[in-house]
C-alpha cells in the first residue's frame, strides 16, 4: 500500500528523517539524489535509524554505528542476519511515497 510520507522538499542531499507510513515507524533517506526507506529499528539495540546519519551510503545508527547500506539494509557487521527491511520508494508531483 503506497503512502505519502514527505514532500521531496523535506530533506536534502544525506540527510534523514523518521516518517510513518501504514501506522510504521520508517527512516527516509536521501541518498545521491533518490529517496531510500527502511525499518527505523537497528536490530542490535532498537536505535532510531532515522535519526542517524548517512556515510558513504550506509545508515549509521544514532547509539551504537552499526552501518547498514541504504539502498539494501545489509548490515555490514551480520550479514544476512542483522539486516533491515527496505521498502519501495517513489516520487510523484512532489510528494515521496513508501510501499509497506
Amino acid at each position: 500500500m503506497w503512502t505519502k510520507v514527505a514532500k521531496t522538499s523535506d530533506l536534502s542531499e544525506g540527510q534523514g528523517k523518521t516518517v510513518i507510513a501504514a501506522q510504521k515507524e520508517v527512516a527516509l533517506f536521501m541518498y545521491k539524489g533518490k529517496f531510500c526507506a527502511l525499518d527505523n529499528t537497528c536490530p542490535h539495540s532498537g536505535g532510531p535509524l532515522g535519526e542517524g546519519h548517512l556515510d558513504d551510503g550506509e545508515v549509521i545508527c544514532p547509539w551504537h554505528a552499526w552501518p547498514f547500506d541504504a539502498t539494501t539494509g545489509r548490515s555490514r557487521f551480520v550479514p544476512g542476519e542483522a539486516d533491515v527491511r527496505t521498502y519501495p520508494v517513489k516520487v510523484e508531483g512532489g510528494e515521496v511515497l513508501i510501499d509497506v
